[in-house]
């Protein structure tokens, strides 16, 4: 069995260990990767050491892949901060958005969908997703947000001959 097999066979078993799920047992990280560069380089054959070329180009491959994760951690924080800033401009505003309410009990109950409103005041990041934070504190995934509009703003009028009675 050669030097990269048995660096590979030890970290499958590394990660069976661990119980990951398959698509993560499936990817080999910075970790794994530097793994099987000590473990080749412990197995190496003395006859045969790993030549200068071959050294230089996995250190490569491993300066790589720890630059691309930096990258891809630093993106994600970057994709964060930018939804905040996104959503910060529904500061002050009216919201609404569709709560499904239960009424009576038992065999009598009915559910109905009731329209609530409110002012945001703050825009928050909990586990990834964004919420709007209301004025009477109560904390509101911005997926379920319907319309924003400006509480100062008149509402439309309804248009002429529908039920205004003129």
């Amino acid at each position: 069995m050669s030097t990269i097999e048995t660096a590979v066979n030890h970290t499958a078993s590394f990660s069976n260990a661990k119980q990951k799920s398959f698509q993560e047992q499936s990817k080999l990280g910075k970790d794994d990767f530097l793994k099987i560069l000590v473990t080749q380089l412990q197995n190496q054959d003395p006859t045969q050491p790993l030549q200068d070329r071959e050294f230089i180009a996995q250190m490569t491959q491993f300066s790589s892949l720890e630059q691309m994760t930096q990258l891809n951690e630093m993106f994600s924080q970057f994709a964060q901060s930018q939804t905040i800033g996104g959503f910060s401009n529904m500061i002050g505003k009216k919201i609404t958005w569709t709560e499904t309410e239960t009424e009576g009990t038992g065999d009598n109950a009915v559910e109905k969908d009731v329209t609530r409103e409110g002012i945001v005041s703050a825009v928050s990041m909990k586990d990834g997703k964004t919420q709007a934070v209301l004025e009477d504190g109560k904390k509101l995934d911005v997926t379920k947000i319907e319309t924003v509009s400006d509480p100062s703003a008149k509402p439309p009028e309804s248009p002429a001959g529908t039920g205004t009675g003129q």
